[in-house]
């Protein structure tokens, strides 16, 4: 090879490992489990800390009885003292830890979870960048699984918020399994290999209702759903690294070594002349950097700072509506089990329509559309008579399944418009500070309270201002995944970056 030939880059060495040979199969399995609990785990308290009815069976004081029986309206139930409180489900959470008339502490443990889960998107972050994809969510999940289980034993109510918020903090190890999905095959394959994974998290969100209906007493459904995931201690003698961090990191041998392995596991011959040769980084790379000179260096960034405020607005539009139409569902008339179900079910096609539209058009623009279409349709379904029920009820499920379709192109885009050194880091503080939608969310049904479609439009008008701030943001569907802050900056400007960004080979494949 001529000195001044073009150097290999790895997402050419990666299309010859293939995207789904034995080793990427094996590692999807893994990734599966992940996908699949991590959905049950971030909204399980919607079934466990649900509304239950009461009614005080015994007035303190002589107090009349009658004032205390239920009704339609809490106030008169809660006006008078009451010694003993009667629930319509006397081994639910609400009774076990006697909440009559506090209605304010059952949401609380949603928020909790959410707050949990802001902070602990920054560490897993930091760990995932520092110390590798693979360590993050070995430890994340692991920790998950015992905090989980934890809580099923928890004494008291503030015991058991408190085991929520760690439980969210440091046990959600979704985010580096995502960034490990993304950086182990070349990047034409990651929207088809997400759109997999995308319905196992799916899967989980099915599941989970099902679980609940079958298992109606709280602590043994918590139970059933955390039990699986204690198998994600074993991959740590399972699970292999990402190739692209391992570079990254200066880590040559350790990723050439893997290179390997995956070439004998998946019975491909590659030329050892051509990994000698692979550029990955450069000589700005951040394997030459300490973390935080790296994460200071895209901070100080202008581009870098446009493109992290435009997603902090993205990831508060998208969790806010996501979990705040969870919470919603099981307040529609009928099985809330079955509407759950359901509901959730509107995102297997939200999940292939994503395949193919960023197939075939790119990230900007369909985020644009579902953006302001699915705003369009939450600002009208208040609006909708209550003589046409199914078309309001057609509405939602229609702003559901493009709210899934925004999450899933915001989740891939913000990975792409980071440089690899700080990549997790970056798209775990957006996730982050964007969690303070989905800390509003579990209130959201206290709005109804004033208007019943006050949250449709704030959810409508929040995903417009979303589908707007889309005009400012680059395309990357064309471009590699850029490894320094030169190569992200370098996207959608007319500086080249150090690779082709109009190379035939990275153009998605439907």
């Amino acid at each position: 090879m001529a000195e001044d030939e073009p150097r290999p880059q790895l997402d050419a060495v990666l299309e010859q490992l293939g995207a789904f040979g034995k080793h990427q199969l094996l590692t999807m399995s893994m990734l599966a489990l992940v996908y699949a609990t991590n959905s049950m785990y971030n909204v399980n308290y919607v079934f466990v800390a649900e509304e239950v009815g009461y009614r005080c069976a015994e007035p303190a004081g002589g107090a009349s009885l009658q004032l205390n029986a239920s009704g339609p309206a809490a106030a008169p139930r809660c006006a008078a003292p009451c010694a003993r409180w009667q629930y319509d489900e006397p081994h639910s959470f609400v009774a076990e830890y006697g909440l009559a008339c506090e209605e304010w502490k059952p949401p609380l443990v949603g928020t909790a979870h959410m707050l949990g889960n802001m902070l602990g998107l920054l560490l897993q972050g930091q760990i995932s960048d520092r110390l590798g994809r693979k360590a993050a969510a070995v430890f994340a999940g692991t920790a998950g699984a015992l905090l989980g289980l934890a809580k099923s034993f928890a004494g008291s109510f503030w015991t058991y918020v408190a085991l929520e918020a760690l439980e969210a903090a440091v046990g959600d190890a979704l985010s580096p399994m995502f960034m490990l999905s993304i950086e182990i095959i070349e990047k034409k394959r990651a929207v088809f290999y997400q759109m997999i994974l995308l319905n196992c998290y799916t899967a989980g969100l099915v599941v989970m209702p099902m679980v609940a209906w079958a298992v109606p007493y709280w602590r043994h459904f918590l139970r059933a759903i955390y039990a699986p995931t204690l198998l994600i201690a074993t991959y740590a003698l399972f699970l292999d690294e990402s190739i692209r961090w391992l570079f990254s990191k200066g880590k040559t041998e350790r990723a050439t070594q893997l290179i390997e392995k995956i070439a004998r596991r998946n019975k491909v011959q590659l030329d050892k002349t051509t990994l000698a040769r692979l550029d990955y980084v450069d000589e700005n790379s951040a394997s030459k950097k300490n973390d935080w000179n790296s994460l200071r260096e895209t901070f100080k960034s202008r581009i870098m700072m446009q493109r992290f405020l435009v997603c902090l607005v993205w990831w508060f539009t998208i969790t806010l509506i996501n979990y705040g139409m969870m919470i919603s569902s099981v307040l529609i008339a009928g099985n809330k089990y079955v509407n759950f179900a359901l509901l959730m079910l509107m995102d297997v096609p939200a999940n292939v329509f994503y395949w193919l539209a960023l197939a075939r058009h790119r990230r900007r623009l369909p985020l644009l559309f579902s953006f302001v279409l699915g705003g369009l349709f939450c600002v009208a379904q208040p609006f909708v008579s209550q003589g046409h029920a199914a078309a309001g009820l057609a509405l939602f499920l229609a702003f559901e399944m493009l709210a899934t379709f925004s999450y899933n192109i915001v989740y891939m885009y913000t990975s792409e418009l980071f440089p690899t050194c700080t990549r997790n880091s970056m798209h775990a503080a957006c996730s982050a500070a964007g969690r303070g939608g989905a800390l509003l969310a579990p209130q959201t049904p206290l709005l109804m309270g004033l208007w019943t479609g006050l949250p449709a439009l704030v959810f409508g008008a929040a995903s417009l201002v979303s589908g707007a701030l889309c005009l400012l943001m680059p395309e990357t569907a064309r471009c590699p995944l850029p490894d320094t802050v030169r190569d992200a900056e370098a996207i959608g400007s007319t500086t080249p970056l150090r690779r082709d960004r109009h190379d035939p080979s990275l153009q998605d494949d439907v």
